[in-house]
């Protein structure tokens, strides 16, 4: 590709080795979440929210769990100052929960900030200003200590305003593009923030990281982390929060390293969604942790409903193949992986499992509120018999031989393949209806009757071909061996009766037999199944399936 040597690295190594997070396997608790959806994710559409959607995608925030909430840039339009005093002024702030207001480190906007969350019972206010090379030298035109001192002056009349008011507001630092600022310089300018605000154990302060354009490769940003983490002031009562980009695609990767790497808090967005290639993704990061083992503290068992009211809040689409949210993120279209995923659950029963280690699947779908039968094991041209047998088993009670659900598996597959789509449970139950129960193109048997003898049964069987009625009657060692026995006699056939099962329709009731037959002739097998009150009556039906099947082919 052309021109690639017109880019070069953007980003800047701690002065000294900061590696210690790699020697972390895992994370082991969940930290602080702050949602910026209604801020940073909000600025990122095209259309942005109305007052009613923000209130509502508030609550949802709310409901899911969250306890800090950025809700907008006060400052910024009438829009935002509106919706933040809609909140306070109508009660809507649980007492759990903190709101978090963002400004820049200027003055008229920081008092204006001030005026907005006036009555807030608990609230942060977040200020920031860019302290990268970029942005010195392009943006801004002044030097270090000039920067600097934007970001103390606006620190000191953030702690002069709150004295005034007699609020106990917290105070959030980012040094806005973090990850394109020499690490030393910005500990220097959070470290002269500190000094301001020397925060106190109940009142501590919040440092944000903020990977505003990431330009880096995960391990990067964690060693960038851990050094702030080690040398900062006041660490033991200060609060360690990222906020990373995506524009690498490495944002969930750069989270995860960052919270290893000392990071107490995390401020992303539902399903990533923000400026460019989006924030991280506090869904996928969650979930990530809860599939280890470790409670999130965000509740996301409801995902196909917090899905829907996203894209009705936001207008944005959840991708179906997001991770853990996306509607076919854990649908099962092969074969190999249908079969894999039957067997893993019949595992799970039978040895009666205390953890979750089913193939193919990382958690178990129902924990977010995915049903098996229809979000799991989908039936295409590519599945297979475990997964048409899986489909037809627990959604109809059928417990099929296993050679018939490799004829069934072939049989759904064909019909997919023809009409190039997905088939639902009910489209391959009809399959099996179709070409194992109901399929008589050849003859149909209305009636048989038996008659007890000394050494065996006699099956008068009806036999009805063209709309043409014909009676034989054969002798056998059961009845069904007696109709078969009739038949063979009658169509001048020889073959195998090699399977015969039966069983209740379903676990929950015996009302209804199953009866399943298969047939050999020339080393090919050929089944039919029928379904009747009367277990003989289906056995019959069965048999009559399966030589249609052997008779048309």
């Amino acid at each position: 590709m052309k021109n690639f040597e017109k880019y070069t690295k953007q980003y800047f190594l701690p002065p000294v080795r900061c590696m210690d997070w790699a020697e972390k396997d895992s994370i082991d608790r969940a930290p602080i979440w702050c949602s910026v959806d209604l801020r940073d994710g909000n600025q990122a559409l095209i259309e942005p929210m109305t007052l009613e959607q923000k209130v509502e995608f508030f609550k949802l925030l709310v409901k899911v769990g969250f306890k800090e909430i950025e809700v907008g840039f006060p400052a910024a339009s009438e829009t935002e100052y509106t919706f933040l005093r809609t909140l306070i002024d109508n009660g809507l702030i649980p007492d759990d929960v903190t709101v978090q207001v963002l400004t820049q480190a200027r003055e008229h906007i920081i008092r204006k900030t001030f005026d907005a969350v006036r009555g807030a019972k608990n609230a942060i206010v977040h200020v920031y200003n860019s302290t990268s090379v970029a942005q010195r030298e392009q943006v801004f035109k002044k030097d270090k200590a000039a920067i600097c001192k934007i970001a103390v002056d606006g620190a000191r009349l953030l702690k002069q305003l709150a004295d005034e008011a007699g609020a106990k507001y917290r105070f959030e630092y980012s040094p806005e593009s973090f990850t394109g600022t020499e690490p030393e310089y910005a500990l220097e300018v959070c470290n002269a923030v500190l000094d301001v605000w020397k925060p106190t154990p109940d009142r501590k302060a919040v440092i944000n990281l903020p990977a505003t354009v990431e330009n880096a490769m995960p391990h990067v940003f964690a060693q960038q982390v851990e050094y702030l983490s080690k040398n900062m002031l006041h660490r033991e009562n200060v609060v360690l929060s990222l906020h990373p980009h995506n524009d690498r695609g490495c944002a969930v990767a750069a989270s995860e390293m960052g919270l290893l790497a000392g990071a107490d808090r995390f401020e992303g967005t539902l399903f990533g969604n923000g400026e460019r290639t989006g924030n991280a993704d506090i869904v996928t990061i969650a979930m990530n942790m809860y599939s280890q083992g470790v409670d999130p503290q965000l509740d996301f068992s409801c995902m196909p409903d917090i899905c829907e009211k996203y894209t009705e809040y936001t207008q944005m689409a959840v991708s179906p193949r997001q991770p853990y949210a996306g509607s076919l993120v854990f649908a099962a279209f092969s074969g190999s992986h249908q079969d894999a995923i039957a067997k893993g659950m019949q595992w799970r029963k039978e040895h009666k499992m205390p953890h979750w280690n089913v193939p193919y699947l990382p958690i178990d779908p129902q924990d977010v509120g995915r049903e098996y039968q229809t979000d799991v094991i989908r039936i295409n041209s590519q599945s297979g018999k475990g997964g048409v047998g899986y489909i037809l088993q627990e959604n109809f009670g059928l417990n099929l031989p296993a050679k018939f659900k490799e004829a069934m598996g072939y049989a759904a597959k064909g019909v997919s393949d023809r009409t190039h789509k997905e088939l639902k449970p009910n489209e391959v139950y009809q399959v099996f209806l179709d070409e194992f129960v109901e399929n008589r193109p050849v003859f149909s048997i209305p009636e048989c009757h038996y008659k007890q003898l000394a050494d065996g049964i006699e099956a008068t069987v009806t036999v009805e071909q063209k709309g043409e009625r014909t009676v034989c009657v054969a002798d056998g060692n059961g009845r069904l061996d007696a109709v078969t026995n009739a038949l063979k006699k009658h169509f001048g056939l020889d073959f195998l009766l090699t399977t015969y099962e039966q069983h209740a329709l379903s676990e929950k009731s015996d009302s209804k037999a199953l009866s399943f037959v298969g047939l050999e002739k020339g080393g090919k097998s050929y089944w039919g199944a029928g379904i009747n009150d009367d277990i003989i009556r289906s056995s019959v039906d069965a048999l009559a399936a399966a030589m249609n099947n052997l008779m048309q082919n």
